[in-house]
């Protein structure tokens, strides 16, 4: 029997937590869909992944609000998924003035922007309701570094009692992946390059490169993390617990594409022998049903060579779902 396409059954809502992780961060999380992070200054506030509609950030701006009257004037995109960006636009009525992405984060937006968001739309019902509030897609305003991994051409906010760092660590999730860290509290905000007890989707990622990116954000030694899905973290032993579960996806995962490559066998046969893998360890974990197809299909494709992941679109979807149904 063939499984219902991606998260188009995902249906039910999810119970939503707002905590404070230090005097100036906050982890918006919900049960292992995207979460989201706020760092709330004297002056300033910026959110970190900015939800998926106009409609769906409502919630996330009313629980800031909770807190602080204080003006929204930053939002950073951690990378360019559609269920990350979309919302950006409810922001300019909060104090908005910035969108912040990476060089890498830019260039897929150009390059594969149009066909991501309506890739996300069908896969994700639930998580794009208010659609038609989106007027577009999200064009960063500020864009930062030439595309090259490490702090070099960095950029600092002040956000009035607090500075925030902001950088390209290393290609993962995406090659456009951007942090957020601030340091005077240790707090790391990873956007997709950490997960926990979540699916780590990878049908657009740099899987050889994603295990040193993670090495580089262990050694910022952080208290505390607000990563892509799953609770927050707090406390680095914690922390390191989420690191070591994103990068034991990621190997096991690519080492499964390398070994059906070196075997000869098609997409579907390299999906069986990644499930002998995986499903022991991560089977139970949320949106694992949704994740796998794309994580094969990017594992079996890197490791065949082809190194800048294919543009997913809503038929490329369908076709590869279909393809590796029983």
């Amino acid at each position: 029997m063939s499984k219902a396409f991606a998260s188009q059954s995902d249906l039910s809502d999810k119970k939503i937590s707002f905590t404070r992780l230090s005097k100036h961060c906050w982890a918006y999380t919900a049960e292992g869909d995207p979460n989201s992070g706020v760092i709330i200054g004297d002056k300033y506030i910026l959110v970190s992944d900015a939800t998926a509609t106009p409609l769906m950030a409502q919630d996330l701006i009313a629980r800031i609000r909770e807190v602080s009257e204080k003006p929204i004037k930053y939002v950073l995109l951690t990378h360019y998924h559609a269920v990350r960006v979309l919302g950006a636009s409810a922001y300019l009525a909060e104090g908005a003035t910035e969108v912040i992405a990476s060089k890498g984060t830019y260039d897929l937006i150009v390059e594969r922007g149009a066909e991501d968001m309506q890739s996300e739309m069908d896969r994700f019902p639930r998580l794009f309701r208010g659609a038609d509030s989106i007027p577009g897609l999200t064009w960063p305003t500020l864009v930062f570094g030439d595309g090259k991994p490490g702090r070099d051409g960095s950029i600092r906010l002040d956000l009035g009692g607090v500075s925030v760092d902001i950088w390209h660590p290393g290609a993962g999730h995406t090659r456009g992946d951007t942090i957020a860290w601030v340091e005077a509290e240790k707090v790391l905000f990873s956007g997709d390059l950490v997960e926990y007890q979540a699916g780590v989707y990878t049908g657009d990622a740099h899987l050889a490169e994603w295990p040193v990116t993670l090495e580089a954000l262990r050694g910022l030694q952080a208290e505390a993390i607000v990563p892509g899905r799953g609770e927050a973290m707090i406390g680095n032993a914690n922390v390191n617990k989420s690191l070591d579960y994103t990068k034991l996806w990621v190997e096991t995962l690519f080492a499964c594409g390398k070994e059906a490559v070196e075997q000869h066998l098609d997409l579907k046969a390299a999906m069986a022998l990644t499930r002998q893998h995986m499903d022991p360890v991560f089977g139970q974990v949320f949106i694992y049903e949704h994740c796998l197809p794309f994580d094969v299909s990017r594992a079996y494709d890197e490791a065949k060579g082809i190194v800048n992941p294919r543009i997913w679109t809503a038929e490329r979807d369908k076709d590869m779902w279909a393809s590796l149904q029983n």
